[in-house]
Parts: C-alpha cells; sequence; structure tokens
C-alpha cells in the first residue's frame, strides 16, 4: 500500500513541479507593410523587447488582423499597392473599436511635407522613415507607449 501511495501525486504536487515562472505577457504589435523582409526586421527588433509581431502584406489584411486581434500599437506603411496607408488609417480612426490604437507611420515617404501632412493633419503618434536605425524604432515605440525600453 505505501508503494501505492508513493507513486501517487496530489493535483498539488503536480502543479509545483511542473509550472515555471510565468513568462511576462508579449505586447501585441501589428505591422502592415507590403515587404515581408521588412516585416521580418521589425520583428527581430521589437522580438527582444517583449513584443510579439504580428505582420501583415498589405492593407486589406491588415485592417482585418487589427479588427481581430486588437494590437497595443500598429506600425502603418503608407505605401501599398491594395490599400495604401491613409485609407488604413482613415478606417481604423472611424471604427470606434480601433481608434484609440496608436498608429506610427513607417514609410519611405521622406519629404518633411509628407511628415507635417501625418503628425499634425492626419494626427498619426509618429512617423519614422525607412531607412531606419533600431533604435529610432524603439524610440518611437516607447514614446508612442508611455514605456522606457
Amino acid at each position: 500500500m505505501t508503494e501505492e501511495h508513493n507513486q501517487r501525486s496530489t493535483p498539488a504536487e503536480n502543479q509545483k513541479s511542473s509550472s515555471p515562472t510565468p513568462a511576462p505577457e508579449k505586447f501585441k504589435v501589428v505591422c502592415i507593410e507590403d515587404e515581408p523582409d521588412m516585416i521580418e526586421l521589425i520583428r527581430l527588433i521589437l522580438g527582444r523587447r517583449n513584443f510579439e509581431l504580428i505582420g501583415a502584406v498589405g492593407g486589406r489584411e491588415g485592417l482585418e488582423l487589427v479588427r481581430k486581434i486588437k494590437p497595443k500599437l500598429v506600425l502603418l506603411d503608407l505605401m501599398m499597392p491594395d490599400i495604401d496607408g491613409w485609407d488604413v488609417y482613415q478606417q481604423m480612426k472611424a471604427d470606434e473599436e480601433l481608434s484609440n490604437i496608436p498608429v506610427i507611420v513607417v514609410t519611405a515617404k521622406a519629404q518633411s511635407i509628407d511628415k507635417v501632412l501625418g503628425l499634425h493633419i492626419a494626427k498619426v503618434d509618429d512617423y519614422v522613415t525607412k531607412p531606419f536605425g533600431p533604435q529610432e524604432l524603439l524610440a518611437s515605440v516607447s514614446k508612442v507607449l508611455g514605456m522606457k525600453l
């Protein structure tokens, strides 16, 4: 009888031995971009800082993902073949469930007028021009989310 008792363990004992310390929750970020390589680059940069990047190739797929996931942040390219980034942004801001999700524009449109239009007219949360360095992207994410990275 003692041998049988020793082989069985209570549910509490099983939990103690098999439950490691839970990892901190990752913040979900949707990156809407028509270049898969750029999505992977951003995934590498943010992945080291406890972000889970979900990539969407194109505006249509991006909007669907944002509606489904409701991420903490959206990184948005402007020049995409199916729906351009400004249309995606306007649709997000018109949707009550999505309008409070911060958006950082990440684009090759580097003209100062584009930046002024984005930040001051459209009121995006930040504007990062390609090519960018990892620190520039992290600084933008940190500023927009009010986090120290």
